[in-house]
């Protein structure tokens, strides 16, 4: 699963949140690409009315404000809008402990997460590698196999490497 930007638990929805306690809209504009800061302007602008004309326009009024932050905010990422997640899905070990990462700013737990993760993925890979090389120059169909998996764990750790080093969102 994916980060949980378009979860109601997410940390879009949450500065949505803040910025309509204190009706500062700038505390949402950083989570939108410079090209969506009117439309997000004007939605906050008709959330922040609705919510002071009646008490029973507040719930419908922040639900349109998420909404159209998360659907910016997804675009700017290149991603579809798929509509509001629930709160509390589960999102793997990966987004809660960056999360805890950035809130104690040590990076240790996260770090010793992908380390274990990569560690096991690179062995498991290897192993499969090394048991089918014997087979390297045998018959055609085993020789294919090991080929298969060797390339497979060059291709693998090559675009391993890419995405370590590529931006955020790229």
């Amino acid at each position: 699963m994916p980060p949980h930007c378009d979860a109601l638990d997410g940390s879009v929805v949450k500065a949505a949140v803040r910025a309509l306690e204190k009706e500062d809209v700038d505390l949402i504009l950083p989570y939108v690409k410079a090209d969506g800061e009117d439309e997000v302007r004007t939605a906050f602008a008709r959330a922040v009315s609705a919510r002071r004309s009646a008490p029973g326009a507040r719930e419908v009024a922040d639900r349109y404000l998420f909404e159209t932050v998360v659907r910016i905010h997804r675009a700017g990422e290149g991603a579809p809008y798929t509509g509001l997640k629930p709160a509390g899905l589960d999102v793997g070990p990966v987004i809660p402990a960056a999360e805890r990462a950035i809130e104690t700013g040590s990076p240790d737990e996260l770090l010793a997460l992908l380390q274990d993760a990569l560690h096991d993925e690179v062995k498991h890979r290897l192993d499969e590698v090394m048991m089918l090389r014997e087979n390297a120059d045998g018959p055609v169909p085993k020789a294919r196999a090991y080929v298969e998996a060797m390339l497979g764990l060059q291709v693998w750790s090559h675009r391993l490497y890419r995405a370590i080093r590529a931006s955020a969102h790229g």
